[in-house]
């Protein structure tokens, strides 16, 4: 069965506004309503009624009802189809919208007096455009539209709720604009979102500073972690063999960049053969590693813009080794950034052009007309996805609506049929969102709030969620990992917005029938519901090449691209054999044959939100999931398979 949207902390009702509908037609129900005006916005004044305003009908696709289902076709190692994963016209056939869908909007659309001429069904048919007046489209949606105010300047258009026809509903995930704010603000008239990459934003790693002296030894990997720490830590001594043939992606958004003398800086102390090495570089809507003009890489040398990308590569590249070549996403231009949903037009064509969970309000829009911008059309289907791909970025699951979360969530769900094995971070503040912020009653963020926050895309359970560990003073490589909680704490909990996958069900029980939680059930999700990280890895005391010298750095953001490296190494070892790419690993890595592959973590929680979060203990936790990967084993299990 497919995730769904839980009703924990969510709002949607079931109120009827028939009478103000057409006799002719079903019932109205509210279809999506926000509880509250988000942090730093204020209700200015109502929205001139002959203002133009396009609305956009994201239409239901076939079949995702079954995603699940045919995701697992091909993940569980017990499936006859594992490994034959799908190619993007299969997708693209199976999830389009039904023409009852398309028929079923439109004619309720002329029905309302729109005429025929004003709607604009996108090619992929994933979205029906119409050309309205602000009366108009509150007559359809029966929706009071309002301009708000932001602390910043900066203006927004959006209502408090729409409603949609009862036989309609079904045939909508949502409509745009109507209650979706932005994520992140900027100080932009042009638009009113922050790219996920700038500095403050999503889940970026931390720094204690500058260190002088590098201890690449051994018995120093409770002081500093460094690549020869981590291949003792999981067993990766490994020299790839099918390098040409395979491939490792790592995500950057703008204004995130590596820097190539910090790159060969690092290399020159662990990894001399890679002196002088580069990524290959993938530029997604402008993506580069220096503004339109400039000559310096990054908008400033310093940890904020370079910190996260020099990690990311430094580790990854020295873990694979020359031998297997990394690939770059660099995504967004310098002025509006990218976001989640713009990598994703970028791999699947039926994604893009309003195709999938783009939304205006929270997504950049190319060509981008602004000095130094990206003046071309949107990539669209034009990169091919790595086998692996590792994403040190997240957001709050309630910095989204639970629509737009779902419709990306699906899109992984897609890929992983494609046979790509998605990683993200699991977030560094524990059981509280991105800069230390909990949830209110009734779901604003604030940071003395006091419910769970958790992070997305983490939750979402198609993707791969990896939280954090660290080597505790004192202790060596060859003793039990504890859970990070030095600098930063492993994100982790339990969703508000998708179920629990089949894959995690016996993993979760088995955590709550001994560890009973001791919270009350106001304060986080009790239902049922998507449980993370999934896997850890060290997340502590890296030794990172920033701006010309050595830096501590912390965070989940380094634990991703070193489980990616492992991963992306076992794929290496089956390319070579002749079998197929891992694909989507949970419901291969939760099954009993696969946990003892993975050292289990017993020690630690995640503090956040006034508590110290959940407790990391024998077997899979909330804390660091199954525990962090030991490479000889999973390897030999994989190449079983």
């Amino acid at each position: 069965m497919r995730s769904f949207l839980l009703p924990v902390l969510s709002f949607t009702l079931g109120l009827a506004a028939s009478a103000f509908a057409d006799p002719t037609l079903s019932p109205w129900r509210v279809h999506e309503q926000r509880s509250h005006i988000p942090t730093g916005w204020t209700r200015a004044r109502k929205l001139d009624s002959s203002a133009s305003i396009p609305l956009r009908f994201a239409l239901a696709q076939s079949n995702i009802e079954n995603i699940e289902a045919l995701l697992y076709d091909v993940s569980h190692p017990g499936s006859s189809n594992y490994g034959n994963h799908w190619s993007a016209s299969q997708i693209a056939a199976k999830f389009a919208p039904k023409p009852e869908t398309i028929e079923t909007v439109r004619s309720w659309l002329i029905e309302s007096g729109v005429e025929p001429h004003r709607m604009k069904l996108s090619p992929t048919k994933g979205w029906l455009e119409v050309a309205s007046t602000v009366e108009e489209a509150e007559n359809l949606l029966l929706a009071e539209y309002h301009v708000y105010d932001h602390e910043t300047g900066t203006k927004h258009i959006a209502c408090e709720s729409y409603h949609l026809p009862e036989h309609v509903i079904p045939h909508v995930d949502f409509v745009t604009p109507t209650i979706h704010f932005d994520a992140r603000i900027q100080k932009r008239d042009q638009y009113s979102r922050v790219p996920i990459g700038q500095p403050g934003q999503g889940s970026t790693p931390k720094t204690t500073g500058h260190i002088d002296d590098i201890l690449d030894q051994i018995e120093d990997c409770d002081k500093q972690i460094t690549p020869i720490c981590l291949r003792a830590l999981y067993g990766l001594w490994y020299e790839p063999v099918a390098g040409n043939i395979n491939s490792y992606g790592i995500v950057e958004y703008t204004p995130q960049v590596y820097v190539q003398s910090d790159l060969d800086l690092f290399a020159k102390n662990f990894s001399t053969d890679l002196e002088g090495v580069s990524p290959t570089l993938v530029s997604i809507d402008g993506g580069s590693l220096t503004p339109s003009g400039s000559s310096a890489s990054g908008s400033d040398a310093s940890f904020d813009y370079n910190g996260e990308s020099n990690l990311d590569l430094e580790y990854g590249m020295t873990l694979v080794t020359k031998k297997q070549n990394i690939t770059l996403y660099q995504v967004g231009d310098w002025v509006e950034g990218g976001s989640f949903n713009t990598f994703l037009d970028a791999l699947d064509g039926t994604y893009c052009a309003y195709d999938g969970g783009d939304d205006p309000s929270q997504d950049p829009v190319y060509p981008d007309t602004a000095s130094g911008g990206y003046n071309d059309d949107e990539d669209c289907g034009t990169v091919q996805p790595a086998n692996v791909i590792s994403t040190s970025y997240g957001y709050n699951e309630a910095d989204l609506s639970a629509a737009y979360a779902i419709r990306q969530c699906d899109e992984y769900a897609k890929l992983g049929l494609m046979g790509v094995t998605f990683l993200f971070s699991s977030g560094d503040e524990g059981v509280a969102g991105n800069t230390g912020n909990c949830l209110n009653a009734d779901g604003s963020q604030t940071w003395d709030g006091k419910i769970f926050n958790p992070s997305f895309p983490a939750t979402c359970p198609y993707v791969t969620a990896v939280g954090a560990t660290q080597v505790s003073p004192g202790q060596n490589v060859w003793e039990p990992e504890n859970a990070c909680e030095q600098v930063i704490y492993s994100g982790g909990g339990f969703s508000n917005y998708f179920s629990m996958p089949d894959y995690q069900k016996g993993a979760v029980k088995g955590y709550l029938a001994a560890n009973p939680i001791s919270y009350s059930k106001d304060i986080y999700n009790s239902t049922g519901s998507r449980a993370y990280p999934d896997l850890s890895a060290n997340g502590a005391n890296y030794v990172v090449a920033i701006d010309g010298s050595f830096q501590l750095v912390y965070g989940t953001s380094a634990a991703s691209p070193v489980v990616g490296a492992i991963l992306t190494m076992v794929n290496d070892a089956r390319i070579a054999r002749g079998k197929p790419t891992l694909g989507f690993i949970n419901p291969t890595i939760y099954s009993t044959a696969f946990v003892p592959s993975f050292k289990d973590v017993t020690n630690g929680t995640n503090p956040g939100c006034g508590t110290l979060g959940f407790n990391a203990t024998k077997g899979w936790d909330p804390v660091t999931g199954l525990g962090t990967p030991y490479f000889p084993s999973l390897l030999a299990k994989w190449l079983s398979i």
